[in-house]
């Protein structure tokens, strides 16, 4: 095998036609979305097939590969609709189906659908054979569950490596308190079912403790003023493991995020396509890019071996960031006018101050905004906000970030 061949794939989210775009700009080789129905992302957006044409043939046009989820676990009365569903991707030139059901891979085989079958990480794969067995069904890879450590993915890459079957890892983004993110908490306090892609996210609220003997009387468990929230884990980076996941053969590092913004997408997949090319970039600067985005903090995980306490953001719920996104540039200006670009503006922006800007082939570097702000209609002012845009000398590649460092 090749070091060409042997690249892991960078597999990103995207929940919208929008995000699909920004993921493959900024460096996925393949991009998975959900359709209209049977996607575990029920408030994601998803596509219709319309959008689903447009995101695969965009996606092939620029040599990136598309996967759709198919991961609900279905009732017996919806097999149909969804076999209907994959047998229309499939004619559209879906690269796979990500699945979770064991009936739903029996129907589609039956059905004849030909499009590859990845098997998704709610079907909690956590042993070689379980792997060589979805083999058997027809399926082309396996995305592990991320109770798993390194030594164990290891040692399922070990037993696994002659059978040709391609294993995934998801490397960022939000974890489920619950078992591979099957929780039947959000059913029972809110009556959203998160195995239909419709969670709450009700680990993420703050608890008080009731002794059964005295019902009635609530006991809060205090971190700080506010309780104290059991579930909350923080974020998944495994940055730190994307050069031994390489070095074991690990097929596909997934990122986590289809209901998170294109700031998200391109923040996170610009680091971990660099880590996956190659660059040596320290955990320090890993995680000052890191925070530019929304996060709980970040853990490893159990890809260290067990839980601790660091893995929980237990003082607080909600997320932050060191960063505002604050504007991206939608195209540049004709040669030979004094325009370099035009900057649509995300958030209000304040003439004269200095932002960052990062851009798709992964340039970080500072940009100070003129004074006043020139907008496209000739108006000058003191500030813009959406979707007013802006005009710049600078000359900026298409789909570059303009944020705010806070």
């Amino acid at each position: 095998m090749t070091e060409q061949q042997f690249k892991p794939e960078l597999v990103a989210p995207a929940g919208t036609l929008e995000k699909l775009i920004w993921a493959a700009r900024y460096g996925a080789d393949a991009v998975y979305f959900g359709a209209e129905f049977g996607s575990l992302r029920a408030y994601a957006g998803n596509f219709s097939l319309d959008d689903a044409q447009k995101g695969i043939d965009f996606l092939h046009k620029n040599g990136k590969r598309a996967l759709i989820t198919l991961n609900i676990y279905p009732f017996s009365d919806e097999y149909d609709k969804l076999v209907e569903i994959a047998g229309k991707l499939s004619e559209m030139g879906a690269d796979a189906l990500i699945v979770a059901d064991i009936g739903l891979i029996f129907e589609l085989k039956k059905a004849g659908i030909k499009t590859p079958i990845h098997i998704s990480t709610q079907a909690n794969t956590t042993s070689s054979q379980s792997v060589l067995a979805y083999q058997q069904l027809g399926a082309a890879r396996v995305n592990l569950a991320r109770e798993l450590s390194f030594e164990q993915i290891k040692k399922i890459r070990e037993d696994t490596l002659k059978s040709g079957m391609q294993l995934e890892v998801f490397v960022h983004g939000a974890v489920c308190f619950s078992y591979s993110g099957r929780c039947a908490i959000s059913d029972y306090l809110t009556g959203r079912k998160a195995n239909r892609g419709e969670c709450t996210h009700p680990c993420r609220w703050g608890y008080s403790l009731v002794e059964e003997s005295r019902p009635g009387q609530y006991f809060p468990v205090f971190e700080d003023e506010r309780g104290q929230y059991l579930f909350n884990d923080k974020d998944l980076a495994l940055f730190e493991y994307i050069e031994p996941l390489k070095n074991i053969g690990v097929n596909a590092f997934k990122i986590e995020g289809r209901m998170k913004s294109v700031h998200y997408i391109a923040s996170v997949v610009s680091l971990y396509r660099q880590l996956i090319d190659g660059k040596k970039i320290s955990s320090e600067d890993c995680l000052k890019l890191l925070s530019r985005v929304k996060n709980r903090g970040y853990s490893t995980g159990f890809m260290k071996g067990e839980i601790t306490p660091e893995d929980y953001s237990r003082e607080k719920s909600d997320t932050s960031s060191e960063a505002v996104f604050v504007g991206d540039i939608v195209s540049v200006g004709d040669e030979e006018t004094e325009i370099g670009c035009i900057c649509h503006t995300r958030n209000k922006i304040f003439a004269g101050e200095k932002l960052e800007v990062m851009t798709p082939n992964c340039e970080i570097s500072e940009i100070a905004m003129p004074s006043p702000l020139k907008l496209i209609d000739g108006t000058e002012v003191q500030f813009a906000n959406n979707p007013q845009k802006i005009k710049l000398e600078q000359k900026l590649p298409p789909y570059s970030i303009l944020r705010r460092i806070v």
